[in-house]
């Protein structure tokens, strides 16, 4: 029997948001699970919010997470991470993206970029896992990785083998940016 897993992804446009899902859906079809995904793209090509959700198991009829079902939310930008923490059901885990991408408010000086996400974050449930995914994917050679790199700290944490994850990877990312997806998704596949 296949264990469900709901996974909620949340980024702005342009973080590799519906590429991660993509993987993930991959890897999960190879593994035998059923499958569904739901993608919101909002204003994407315009810094705007991007939200897929992605439910796997035995038989899957909805692709909708409600609010408190999702095992993981995979947050590629801390704001957007705490605006869809409560879909997070209670002992799940929240992998957050310490990246700020300011949204349109706080750039025209109509609002500010709340401090301390994180740390209210972490006050709010136990399983928080923040990474400095840029970073990470910046050493791997090219920032626009940092998507993968999260990807890979999730997949840590499902149940797939590595070998698995590698093969829905190459499926999906273009063969002249596998390889530095490869080490971006190895780094974050090792983080703690």
């Amino acid at each position: 029997m296949l264990k469900p897993v709901d996974v909620l992804m949340v980024g702005v446009g342009g973080q590799g948001t519906i590429l991660a899902s993509r993987v993930l859906a991959q890897a999960a079809l190879e593994t035998g699970y059923d499958i569904k995904v739901s993608e919101i793209h909002g204003m994407a090509q315009r810094g705007g919010s991007v939200v897929t959700q992605v439910r796997l198991g035995e038989k899957v009829f909805s692709p909708l997470i409600p609010e408190g079902g999702a095992d993981v939310v995979l947050a590629f930008e801390k704001l957007e991470g705490l605006r869809l923490l409560p879909y997070l059901k209670p002992g799940g885990t929240i992998i957050i993206n310490e990246q700020e991408i300011p949204p349109v408010p706080v750039l025209v000086g109509a609002a500010e970029y709340p401090a301390g996400i994180v740390e209210y974050i972490r006050s709010a449930t136990p399983n928080v896992v923040a990474v400095d995914a840029l970073g990470i994917a910046e050493k791997c050679g090219n920032p626009k990785a940092a998507n993968v790199v999260l990807l890979g700290v999730m997949a840590s944490r499902l149940p797939f083998g590595k070998e698995v994850w590698d093969r829905a990877l190459a499926s999906r990312v273009p063969a002249k940016l596998l390889e530095v997806n490869k080490a971006a998704f190895a780094a974050g596949y090792e983080y703690k």
